[in-house]
């Protein structure tokens, strides 16, 4: 079993980054998520989906600490998101308590389908938007 699970992360994350995420990133209304990056120190843009809840972006990431943009922010938490085009800083917080399945119901469906299928380690994560 462990070595399926490696295998769909080697899989699934290949294809992100080497086809999807190089494509999506280029969509004006598609949403993104910039951190820092933690040893380069440069902007990281990850293309993702989540939803705005007043001040409050969710998100869950399919593949936990062991996604970049994650580690990224446990390094450093300021971030900016990318939401219908204009761009909102904020602070991020990685919620190890809160349950990702659950969160899912509340994000965009297509999206949750995809993290669900393709995810090997849910975690979710809150970025509070700085007042605009």
């Amino acid at each position: 079993m462990a070595r399926n699970h490696e295998l769909k992360f080697r899989v699934v994350t290949t294809f992100q980054r080497r086809v999807l995420n190089p494509l999506t990133r280029r969509l004006p209304t598609q949403t993104l998520l910039e951190t820092t990056g933690r040893s380069s120190g440069l902007p990281r843009r990850t293309p993702l989906d989540g939803r705005r809840v007043g001040d409050t972006f969710w998100l869950v990431s399919e593949h936990g600490d062991r996604s970049q943009y994650v580690r990224n922010i446990r390094s450093e938490p300021r971030v900016r998101v990318r939401i219908r085009g204009t761009w909102h800083p904020g602070t991020a917080h990685i919620l190890p308590a809160d349950d990702p399945h659950t969160r899912l119901r509340s994000l965009p469906t297509l999206n949750s389908a995809a993290v669900r299928a393709f995810g090997t380690d849910l975690l979710t994560v809150r970025v509070d938007l700085d007042g605009e």
